[in-house]
């Protein structure tokens, strides 16, 4: 039996933050409507979508051709689960009515025997499950699926679950072993997570067997892409190797994550949950050791991953360009999604703190602080001038963009930041316990045992580590609260109604266990010190070599052009020197910025002339400053560095 965690539902987690409660404000206030309106190409200079249009279409409401990419579909649906998210969090008739009308939409768009893909409906009538490899279709059914959960879980409405159900009854009969089933699963992983989300709304066991179904498949012999392949006219698509796809070997097999980054961690996270469902230690296990591959030998210090601009892919361990770091937004996304789900399996802090890495830099990166524009691809050094005409670096902007032909990150990044509750705390009710992952203000209730909790959190994380956490039951109740302690931090400290507890004897795989009879009014009191500290890589990753960066509790910095003038990577910073971190209210919103003092290279009278110089550098002291990376690209475009020259002395 495994020791399952569960999150607490998102509407029992109230957010109430200096931090994020903004920024969920911003996503149902600003992102949600913005979206709404890139959706519907009503964003003057961006990028057209066509998205609703194309639901139209196919639904007979309008005379027109199919546009846009074969995922077009998936946009609004993670626009669709975003509105559930916000949903969640506060009931908005006016944006409630608008989503009854998107699934009402989606109802008369469905074809009689529950298929539901605008692509095909209108682009390609007929030829429906023939391009499983490269055309979306199972991607697509499992982002609206995704956004039936979240929708149905806020509202309580069953409109969008039985219209999802009826296209989930469709693959249940069109896909598994039999004679008369497709062999086969999405070039594209994403069903088998959504699967499994709509089998726990529903209990149809069917779901899950169909999800486990296409986890099993992946990889086997005969090729099901390569059977597709020599059944098919048109070849749309280059051919790729089956590793893009993660086709390469048995999921079972697999030991390395490879190809494409998100197609990656989607498949994995739905592996962990058929682990979770099927109780398979095997599985777990195939999950776990992927995730050490990804996260000790092939993630940014930012959480990013994917590093390669051909493929959107992983390459081989270690390898870690900065300047040409692909880091697409979605797979930071989706390395937190399975982050989560290993969490719930084993409660270990090495994946919250993934978790909270990703969360704080990869991720947030992907959004300017409007709300308005996005970053697809997220590099850890930006010289603008040579983004504009090197080949190497075309997939790399100096600003976020308003919106994308493919556009799948703006509306992903949107149901993350409206879901965040539920990433917060996890419980357990067979072990009482109840875990507290991520340190942000607000409340949360939940039944432990017998007896109704809440937890009122205070702090003003990420920018102190001081944490607040109030106990309010009407009865006494015996159980245990898990604090996590950030890899992060040294010296945390924790106080019980002003009583020290000795934070070691009570550390369990990083979290620490205080197990008493909680009454109301009892008190938690957590410090967790916040030094800036020097980050260095393991020296096999080539591109940081002699390089450092700087982080403060969960927040990785960088320089920008704005502070510190151009030419960013001849500023060195001597391991001795000491950074002082001060709150400035009125930059980017309010952000802790470091300051402290680096040197450049001083050129000789006439080294100006001179290309290459011989004899030893003359250094010149020079003030710098570090901001948040994630705020990066905020104010005029400039460069921007995130590991920085060491200068040893």
């Amino acid at each position: 039996m495994f020791q399952r965690l569960f999150s607490i539902p998102l509407k029992n987690v109230t957010i109430d933050d200096a931090f994020w409660t903004p920024r969920q404000n911003l996503v149902r206030d600003t992102v949600i409507p913005y979206q709404w309106q890139a959706l519907n190409d009503e964003i003057p200079g961006a990028e057209p979508s066509h998205t609703v249009e194309n639901f139209r279409i196919a639904a007979g409401e309008r005379t027109a051709e199919y546009y846009g990419q074969v995922f077009q579909d998936s946009d609004l649906a993670k626009w669709l689960e975003a509105v559930g998210y916000a949903l969640s969090i506060q009931r908005d008739e006016k944006l409630e009515a608008i989503a009854d009308d998107v699934i009402d939409l989606l109802g008369r768009a469905q074809q009689p025997d529950g298929y539901l893909n605008t692509y095909f409906t209108v682009a390609k009538p007929g030829r429906k499950w023939t391009n499983l490899r490269d055309d979306h279709e199972l991607y697509c059914a499992g982002h609206l699926i995704e956004a039936a959960v979240a929708y149905y879980e806020a509202t309580g409405k069953r409109k969008v679950i039985d219209i999802m159900s009826r296209y989930a009854d469709h693959m249940v009969k069109t896909f598994g072993p039999e004679q008369d089933q497709i062999k086969g699963y999405d070039g594209h992983p994403e069903i088998e997570l959504a699967l499994v989300r709509l089998y726990r709304i529903t209990g149809n066991k069917s779901y899950l067997e169909l999800s486990r179904f296409f986890v099993e498949e992946r990889g086997q012999q005969p090729s099901f892409f390569d059977q597709e392949e020599s059944l098919r006219t048109e070849h749309r698509v280059a051919r790729r190797k089956p590793e893009y796809f993660q086709a390469h070997l048995p999921v079972r097999e697999q030991k390395t994550a490879e190809g494409h980054a998100v197609r990656a961690l989607y498949l994995f996270s739905g592996v962990t949950d058929l682990a979770a469902e099927y109780e398979d230690a095997g599985l777990l296990e195939v999950s776990k050791e992927l995730w050490r591959n990804v996260t000790r030998k092939r993630m940014y210090v930012t959480g990013g991953v994917g590093s390669n601009e051909y493929w959107e892919s992983f390459t081989i361990d270690y390898d870690l360009p900065n300047d040409r770091a692909y880091t697409e937004t979605c797979a930071a996304i989706s390395l937190m999604f399975w982050a989560s789900r290993l969490l719930q399996m084993e409660a270990d802090a090495e994946y919250a703190d993934v978790m909270e890495r990703v969360l704080y830099n990869g991720i947030l990166s992907g959004i300017s602080l409007d709300g308005k524009s996005y970053f697809y691809v997220n590099p850890l050094e930006v010289w603008p001038e040579a983004c504009g005409i090197r080949e190497d670096l075309r997939s790399v902007t100096p600003a976020r963009q308003p919106w994308f032909g493919c556009a799948c990150c703006p509306p992903n990044i949107a149901r993350l930041i409206a879901s965040l509750g539920q990433y917060i705390y996890s419980y357990s009710s067979r072990d009482r316990e109840w875990f507290v992952h991520l340190y942000v203000g607000g409340q949360a209730e939940q039944t432990i045992g017998d007896r109704s909790v809440r937890l009122t959190q205070q702090t003003n994380y990420p920018w102190d580590g001081h944490i607040q956490i109030k106990v309010e039951t009407e009865e006494a109740a015996e159980f245990t609260i898990a604090l996590r302690v950030p890899g992060w931090c040294k010296g945390a400290q924790l106080k019980v109604n002003g009583e020290e507890i000795d934070v070691s004897s009570h550390l369990h795989k990083g979290y620490v266990k205080i197990s008493r009879t909680w009454v109301n009014g009892d008190e938690i009191e957590m410090v967790l010190p916040m030094a800036v500290e020097k980050v260095r890589s393991h020296p096999r990753v080539r591109a940081n070599a002699g390089k450092l960066a700087l982080q403060r509790g969960p927040i990785v910095y960088c320089l920008e052009e704005a502070d510190n003038g151009d030419n960013l990577p001849d500023i060195r910073i001597a391991d001795s020197s000491q950074f002082e971190a001060s709150f400035e209210a009125g930059l980017l919103e309010g952000v802790v910025v470091l300051k402290g003092e680096a040197k450049r290279v001083m050129l000789p009278d006439h080294g100006e002339e001179e290309l290459y110089l011989t004899g030893p550098n003359e250094f010149a002291d020079v003030p710098v400053t570090a901001v948040p990376y994630y705020a990066w690209a905020n104010r005029e475009p400039g460069e921007m560095l995130v590991w920085l020259q060491e200068l040893r002395s």
